[in-house]
């Protein structure tokens, strides 16, 4: 059993790899340019777009558990429908976000505040980003049908594509045309179409037989598309409260001055670099859950949730042990501004702590959404976000200030893990047992 997680895992771990090292290299060569406003540019502009993004990831999600279960029964004409259903969804919505990119960013910075500069740059930053995505979420369905196959490899391997490529071309877009924030804009587009070019190949080279299988009545299949949008309503609400979150933290680190948004926007690079290795077997869990579910063996479904969470709780631990030993490292790498350095020394504590207080939160994603438990899901969302992170961080903002944002993270890490404990052995062994 650990050498199926670990198959699993270990391939989405190398992939998840190079999206916090993108993010840090991108804030490295902002942190470089001798001024504090090029990362609070692109720090605007990054959380404009994961509002847009991580509203639809649900195109991965629903699609990674959906297939899943679709292997499981060997179910061949369903595989191959909801390739193409979700496809087709992610490449309409990917348009129809272009065709409203007006309203977007004026609805954006209604929410999200800076200083004048900063905002200017970051409006920039969006126009350039904006066109790319129909590449963007039909990567994010493509990517959560072959984690419901089984196949984290290919993944892998886009991602590395995509993310290499984008570190190389913004590297010669900001240093060689001196093109700045909007470099980094420019760079991720450019690598998102090459994400999605390469996902095409792949699949026509591994997943061809599956052609015959499909049946358009199939993939507009009114029964099954009401079930596919009613998990994608759920899970995009339990989304939306992420996003949420992480706006609100950048938003009110951005109303307090640029260096604090600055130190904030650093801190939480430490934050996205855990997730995102823990995500590996986050995503191990949705492939297994989905895969045991779709063929009754519950027993196996128990032991691969016991073994998730030890390796889940030693990777926290490793990580925290990390970051407490080698944080003036990283955070030299991401600047050579020292004030920032010195001021960030004050709220590492709460990055050396997030590792061990998050892990179960991020393990029991990947169980639930391979379940399909999408009311579960978002019903715990929704009490850590609005019983504790908000109260957390309005009853403490005046006595603590910047600590009580970094609390109410920290809370609302912990507490979507304890509430999903609490409700696995009735949303995820019963229900599915009984459906």
């Amino acid at each position: 059993m650990n050498r199926e997680i670990l198959h699993l895992a270990i391939p989405n771990i190398i992939a998840n790899i190079t999206i916090p090292l993108l993010g840090m290299v991108d804030m490295s060569l902002m942190g470089h340019l001798g001024s504090e406003v090029y990362i609070g540019a692109v720090a605007l502009g990054t959380t404009i777009f994961n509002f847009i993004y991580w509203g639809f990831n649900f195109l991965r999600v629903s699609t990674s558990g959906f297939t899943a279960q679709a292997y499981g029964r060997k179910d061949s004409e369903e595989q191959a429908s909801l390739l193409f259903r979700s496809v087709i969804i992610a490449l309409l919505t990917g348009l129809l976000i272009i065709i409203l990119q007006k309203p977007i960013i004026w609805l954006c910075f209604l929410f999200i505040h800076g200083s004048t500069e900063v905002e200017a740059l970051a409006r920039s930053y969006f126009s350039i980003r904006i066109w790319a995505a129909p590449a963007t979420l039909g990567l994010y369905a493509v990517s959560g049908w072959l984690l419901g196959m089984q196949n984290a490899r290919y993944p892998m391997i886009i991602a590395i594509l995509v993310n290499v490529f984008n570190i190389v071309i913004s590297v010669l877009f900001i240093l060689v045309f001196h093109m700045k924030s909007d470099g980094a804009a420019l760079g991720t587009s450019c690598a998102q179409y090459l994400g999605i070019t390469t996902a095409v190949v792949l699949l026509l080279k591994k997943y061809k037989n599956l052609l015959p299988a499909f049946n358009l009545k199939q993939v507009a299949n009114l029964q099954k598309l009401g079930l596919f949008f009613k998990v994608n309503g759920d899970i995009f609400i339990r989304t939306f409260c992420v996003i949420l979150v992480f706006t609100f933290f950048t938003s009110k680190s951005a109303s307090t001055n640029n260096s604090i948004l600055a130190v904030n926007s650093m801190l939480l690079q430490f934050l996205f670099l855990f997730s995102f290795f823990i995500d590996g077997f986050a995503f191990a869990g949705e492939a297994l859950t989905g895969k045991y579910i779709g063929r009754n063996d519950y027993e196996s479904l128990k032991k691969t949730i016991r073994l998730l969470f030890l390796w889940g709780a030693a990777l926290a631990l490793s990580y925290s042990a990390i970051y407490l030993l080698g944080n003036k490292f990283i955070l030299r790498i991401l600047t050579n501004n020292t004030d920032l350095i010195k001021q960030s020394t004050t709220y590492l504590g709460w990055v050396i702590l997030i590792p061990v207080v998050s892990f179960a939160s991020f393990i029991w994603d990947g169980i639930y959404i391979g379940a399909t438990a999408s009311k579960a899901m978002r019903n715990t969302m929704l009490a850590a976000t609005l019983l504790v992170f908000a109260p957390a961080y309005y009853f403490l903002n005046k006595t603590i200030g910047n600590h009580a944002l970094w609390l109410a993270m920290s809370l609302f890490m912990l507490s979507r893990g304890l509430f999903q404990t609490l409700i696995y052995r009735k949303n995820i062994l019963i229900r599915t047992n009984s459906d």
